[in-house]
């Protein structure tokens, strides 16, 4: 057995499914199955349609799956309210968008802090804790600048300072790169890796076959379905 097999485990999916109600019904999942143990970098890379954006909403418990388990955190979704799995998202998982979802109108420092709302933390610490974020993801000089005047690229560099700012146990990034051009997209993944080197667990849903082979574990997807797990055998 590997030692990363004794490694503390932060998200486990067991075969899952996930089936819309509509006419026909739509199987997005079907019998889906993996663990993310702490510090791992994982990518899970597939064409459009394969089940990646359900899988991220499930493992981000923005919804539960027909069949099957998602446990995030120690925490099994299926046994939490509505209210509960809010206070999973707020203290134990961090969100990375393709869209970056800051608020225009805020400066970088106060949308960052704002990822701490729900944490019940005072302003003033929580814009502490924003600081030391930004500063660790290159966006130290650009503070107070108003959300609106940044590139794309400070964008996900501020969004990505957001999702991390509270510690989570698990960052999720969902096509971090794909409103970036090829220079801020490298340099996008560089910081990722340079998180999961400083200890960040993360998962990065991507259709990039380059990027999701540049990191060390990749989880393709197909109609569905787990087609390969490149690192399966940790597990077994």
């Amino acid at each position: 057995m590997s030692d990363s097999a004794t490694a503390s485990q932060v998200l486990s999916v067991e075969d899952v499914h996930k089936q819309y109600p509509t006419t026909p019904p739509v199987h997005a999942l079907r019998g889906v199955s993996f663990k993310v143990i702490e510090n791992e970098l994982v990518s899970v890379v597939g064409p459009s349609g394969c089940g990646k954006s359900t899988l991220l909403h499930l493992m981000g418990t923005l919804d539960r799956p027909t069949s099957g388990e998602v446990v995030v955190a120690g925490n099994r979704v299926s046994d939490l309210s509505d209210g509960d799995l809010s206070s999973i998202r707020a203290h134990h998982i961090g969100f990375v968008f393709q869209q970056f979802h800051l608020l225009s109108g805020m400066t970088a420092l106060d949308n960052v802090a704002d990822g701490l709302l729900y944490t019940g933390q005072p302003r003033s610490s929580r814009r502490e804790l924003a600081e030391i974020e930004l500063n660790r993801v290159g966006m130290g000089h650009r503070l107070d600048q108003d959300s609106i005047k940044l590139s794309g690229g400070e964008l996900q560099r501020v969004a990505t300072a957001r999702a991390i700012v509270g510690g989570p146990s698990i960052v999720l990034a969902d096509e971090p790169t794909g409103s970036l051009d090829s220079k801020n997209s490298e340099a996008i993944i560089e910081l990722i890796k340079e998180l999961h080197s400083a200890g960040s667990t993360i998962v990065v849903i991507t259709h990039d076959i380059e990027i999701a082979n540049s990191f060390p574990r990749v989880i393709t997807m197909r109609d569905g379905q787990v087609e390969k797990d490149s690192l399966s055998q940790v597990y077994l």
